[in-house]
């Protein structure tokens, strides 16, 4: 598991692939309130022209990228002398590889921020991973390749830092672990009876009772989607098979994760509710440094509940499980399945069980390929499962 030790007083010099969302934002807040620490060189988006060209304006930085190649002159038109446009997917590969930057942020959605991922691998770029589908597409690869070349790879989700942190006091050993458990709020319909489910608008989903986020992630949180994919992303980072990462439900959403040795002892990581507490410890790593961040007050909490899923009722698990379990291109497929349903959801195409039932339907009908250090056969089962999931909802 993430091998090295970065330089504990250096500045890091970051790429953040994903700026203008949630993520980024939050970076960029860090970056402000720890400047000694933490230099951003370039910036990337994928669409939301306006405020990344504010963000270059505010950060003065000469290398920005977008992924979308048609929103290339109307950003060109935003943007002061002398910056750099890198464009499409190839452009965020130039941004990864940037010399100036030693570490690449990726809080891309989707599958856009893998070939990106890869790139920073090869140039010797640690790694801050806060898009999920990386590691679950291709974590295999990924780790394998950033072990090669000596890399960090630094998660920046809540649940995985939280685990990260737990294991550092026990010197990083996972050969004593028994588990490691991730928390969940349990998102808006924790408690909704499964004959209601059926008539979840998109609206209801949106309304996430603890995060702010985008979208897509949002809804993941409502399925439990998203916990399904941060258990095969925990499976790669950690080492671990899959029969030992498990989910609790906790709505407080104080505990961020737990790990549980074998004799039995549990180490949990607390803070407040901020993805600001994640991203600074990824940048700041081996060190821990005062910000600008709530402390959190253990007298001031009412009570921690924690609860089994409602697997039966919210098969993400079941299927993430499966999906890890069968390995190769299945978790990639997964991914892909899960995207089209959700957007199908959004649409009002798709009721809101139909977002499981429709990844379900496509991991019983495709075979996992394994694809060894070939990336293409996991993009060509990406887009096989896409197919797919918009047949079988044309069909409903």
């Amino acid at each position: 598991m993430m091998d090295g030790v970065m330089s504990s007083r250096a500045t890091r010099r970051v790429v953040i692939l994903g700026s203008t969302g949630s993520i980024g934002t939050s970076a960029l807040k860090v970056a402000r309130s720890l400047p000694e620490h933490m230099k951003v060189v370039g910036l990337a988006a994928g669409n939301r022209v306006e405020k990344l060209a504010k963000q270059v304006h505010d950060w003065g930085v000469r290398h920005v990228g977008i992924g979308n190649p048609a929103k290339e002159a109307e950003l060109r038109r935003l943007l002061p002398s002398g910056v750099q446009v890198h464009v499409g997917e190839e452009g965020l590969c130039e941004l990864a590889s940037l010399e100036d930057a030693d570490t690449v942020l990726t809080a891309i959605v989707g599958t856009t921020g893998l070939r990106p991922t890869m790139r920073a691998i090869e140039c010797g770029k640690d790694l801050a991973i806060a898009s999920k589908e990386i590691l679950v597409m291709a974590g295999e690869l990924v780790m394998r390749r950033a072990a090669e070349a000596g890399i960090q790879v630094l998660p920046v989700d809540s649940e995985h830092n939280a685990i990260f942190q737990c294991l550092q006091t026990h010197g990083g050993r996972v050969d004593e672990v028994r588990r490691l458990i991730l928390t969940a709020s349990g998102g808006p319909f924790r408690d909704t009876p499964k004959e209601a489910l059926r008539q979840v608008s998109p609206e209801q989903a949106l309304c996430h009772p603890t995060w702010k986020m985008g979208p897509k992630i949002t809804i993941d949180s409502s399925t439990l989607f998203n916990k399904g994919l941060e258990m095969i992303e925990a499976r790669w980072l950690f080492g671990l098979p899959i029969e030992q990462v498990d989910v609790l439900i906790h709505p407080q959403s104080v505990v961020h994760s737990l790990v549980e040795f074998r004799d039995g002892s549990l180490l949990a990581q607390l803070s407040c509710s901020d993805m600001r507490f994640p991203i600074q410890y990824a940048i700041t790593y081996p060190e821990r440094v005062p910000g600008d961040l709530n402390q959190l007050r253990l007298e001031e909490l009412v009570d921690l509940h924690f609860e089994l899923p409602r697997e039966d009722d919210f098969p993400a698990l079941r299927l993430a499980r499966k999906a890890a379990t069968t390995g190769g291109t299945m978790p990639a497929m997964y991914n892909a399945a899960n995207e089209v349903a959700v957007q199908a959801f959004m649409n009002r195409k798709l009721s809101f069980p139909g977002i499981w039932e429709t990844v379900e339907e496509v991991l019983n009908r495709l075979h996992a390929r394994s694809y060894g250090e070939n990336l293409e056969i996991i993009l060509e089962d990406d887009v096989k499962a896409r197919e797919v999931a918009e047949e079988i909802i044309r069909s409903h």
